[in-house]
């Protein structure tokens, strides 16, 4: 028991004020776990570390104005990551916000994951799962987020459409060859409505669109409510 508490003592001081972080991170063997949740459980007695919710914890961070809990990011972190690898991303109003499609702020989050259900409740921060239509990585997870955008455009509260596709237009503005790729790439696993209004926008940026424009059916009509007006390229791709 000693021995073990001294191990996770050592690894609890090199981590940094306001991680989160879980059982996973701290090396412990499958034969030490018994010992490993008695020495946590002292810690946490101690005040060295605090408990977030069921095996998540954090070092919390001392201030003139108190204790400082960490940020909705890093409290995030332990439920998209897994060791160390991105399995996950917020998506829904939330992420809409942020890219500034909406005003509206979601009493909870949306976590979108391929192969698991991620549930959180921490503090005020409430989460419920959704299926990504791939596997979610640190390369594409930003890029999942627009294409999300692009499925629930019709949904969004709120949106000004006209604002909506100069938002979505420079973030593709901002994407280096191969995120377009990737993006289009990925597009390819999204509703064909979402692959139209891509290529639709792509167009207007004189960005190659074959390989979406092929994944298509030129019969297929899909419905945004976008006219000429705000987006040139809709007839081209059918949207309506």
């Amino acid at each position: 028991m000693v021995s073990v508490m001294r191990k996770i003592e050592k690894q609890l001081i090199k981590i940094r004020v306001g991680t989160t972080f879980k059982y996973q991170q701290l090396s412990i063997a499958p034969n030490e776990y018994g010992a490993a949740t008695k020495a946590i459980e002292r810690f946490i007695s101690e005040g060295m570390i605090k408990r977030i919710s069921t095996g998540v914890f954090y070092k919390p961070l001392q201030t003139v104005f108190g204790e400082l809990i960490p940020n909705e990011d890093e409290l995030l972190k332990s439920y998209l990551f897994k060791n160390n690898k991105r399995i996950a991303y917020v998506t829904g109003i939330s992420l809409y916000n942020k890219m500034g499609l909406t005003t509206q702020v979601s009493k909870s989050i949306k976590i979108a994951c391929r192969d698991k259900r991620i549930t959180i409740s921490i503090g005020n921060i409430k989460g419920s799962p959704v299926k990504s239509y791939i596997d979610v990585t640190s390369n594409n997870f930003h890029l999942l987020g627009f294409l999300d955008a692009l499925k629930d455009f019709k949904k969004i509260p709120n949106l000004d459409k006209k604002d909506g596709i100069i938002i979505l237009t420079n973030i593709l503005k901002g994407l280096d060859t191969n995120e377009i790729k990737l993006l289009i790439k990925s597009s390819l696993s999204y509703p064909p409505r979402v692959r139209a209004f891509l290529g639709a926008l792509l167009e207007v940026l004189d960005i190659e669109t074959i390989n979406i424009k092929k994944s298509l059916n030129p019969l297929s009509e899909y419905n945004y409510t976008i006219s000429e007006d705000l987006l040139s390229t809709v007839n081209n791709w059918n949207i309506i």
